[in-house]
């Protein structure tokens, strides 16, 4: 019997999440291994697919939501169940990555640990939580050149959600993070303040 285990590759934007888990999917293929790539359909940035900031492109399923993963009918047969840009999933998408585990799939989730805010983001922190793997990745600031762990709007928008890429977003270190001037919470949630 195959054991299931949930991977998480998580980071800043520009710090690579995409490229390294199409790289364990070159690896699992190499291994005889097949699987299923999934994004949520909030990523409108290529068409049908995923594409990581290097250009490299893999065909993906658009989901809604957790549920549709359990719904394809290949899904016995697979081995490996990869889920890119998963901050924006569902949080009952959550469940639905803990039964696929436990049915003894390996499942590989890659996204953004941190909104533009920096706060947890979507079910992020609950893939992290009961993930046996957890890899943060880390860009470069584009100030100082330091390792980058936020991710700093340069646009003015308040929506939790804008897709973007470098127009939009930057990789940025602690030091040089700027919290939006919008947010009334000064940009930690209550329960970090206190």
């Amino acid at each position: 019997m195959r054991t299931g285990r949930i991977e998480v590759i998580c980071g800043s934007m520009f710090s690579g999440k995409s490229e390294e888990l199409l790289r364990r999917l070159r690896r699992a293929t190499i291994a005889g291994q097949t699987h299923i790539l999934c994004k949520p359909v909030q990523d409108t940035r290529t068409n049908g697919g995923i594409a990581t900031h290097s250009g490299e492109e893999a065909e993906a399923y658009s989901i809604l939501s957790g549920f549709q993963i359990e719904g394809m009918s290949d899904l016995p047969e697979v081995d490996i169940i990869a889920i890119d840009e998963a901050q924006f999933l569902d949080f009952v998408s959550v469940g639905v990555v803990n039964r696929l585990a436990d049915a003894g799939k390996r499942v590989i989730i890659a996204g953004l640990d941190l909104d533009y805010r920096g706060e947890p983001f979507g079910p992020m922190p609950h893939f992290l939580a009961i993930a046996e793997m957890v890899t943060k990745l880390r860009a470069v600031c584009m100030v100082c050149g330091a390792d980058a762990c936020r991710t700093q709007r340069l646009t003015g928008g308040d929506e939790l959600v804008e897709i973007g890429a470098a127009d939009k977003y930057e990789a940025r270190c602690r030091e040089h993070f700027t919290e939006p001037a919008n947010d009334l919470s000064g940009g930690r949630t209550q329960w970090i303040q206190s």
